[in-house]
């Protein structure tokens, strides 16, 4: 009798034990899940930062002047854009290959940004487009205009040469893009151009 009462005591034993270490297991399991769950909210809110404002110069005698705006998230690029001292219509807005806007006339920041040597079209456009050929926008009578889109056709930083805005420069034109004209719209002089620098 006094064997198995020593039997069942050990027995208790060993079941309490047990339980204490597998709650033990769990609270580190918990412990890795909290750990795993705060390393991805980092890097989503690491990606969420990336962010970058173009401040735009008046070219070709103009006085258009106004700032781009260009942020990257999961993989999309959105550019919101706005500007002021425009003639008012329709003006076209590119990516330009460099971002040099030291000539008076925005010429040294060369031609389209078009890495895939596509031909210039509206951007979507089946039979082909550049990667800069962003369209047109409408400004008002007083001078006013605003432009957004989204793509993730673009990146930011990221060094695929196919992709990456950093190092080309915004340019907004005289007039609007026919998307026919090759190779570049026929949109007339440049009259503002801001470089994309990280």
């Amino acid at each position: 009798m006094k064997k198995l009462g020593i039997l069942i005591a050990a027995l208790a034993i060993t079941v309490f034990v047990g339980c204490k270490n597998e709650k033990k297991d769990m609270d580190e399991m918990d412990g890795m899940n909290d750990s795993i769950l705060m390393d991805s909210s980092a890097d989503q809110m690491k990606e969420a930062a990336k962010t970058l404002s173009v401040a735009m110069e008046s070219k070709s005698g103009s006085s258009a002047q106004g700032e781009a705006y260009f942020s990257e998230e999961n993989g999309t690029v959105t550019m919101d854009a706005k500007f002021f001292g425009l003639k008012p219509g329709t003006h076209a807005i590119h990516l330009h290959e460099k971002a040099d806007c030291s000539a008076a006339d925005g010429t040294s920041a060369g031609g389209h940004w078009n890495p895939t040597l596509q031909k210039h079209g509206k951007w979507g456009d089946t039979e082909g487009y550049h990667k800069g050929d962003i369209g047109n926008f409408e400004v008002d009578a007083d001078g006013n205009g605003a432009i957004s889109m989204q793509t993730d056709e673009w990146c930011i930083g990221c060094g695929d040469e196919n992709k990456d805005i950093t190092g080309k420069s915004v340019i907004v034109h005289e007039g609007q893009d026919d998307f026919v004209s090759q190779p570049s719209g026929d949109a007339g002089s440049r009259v503002a151009c801001g470089g994309i620098i990280e």
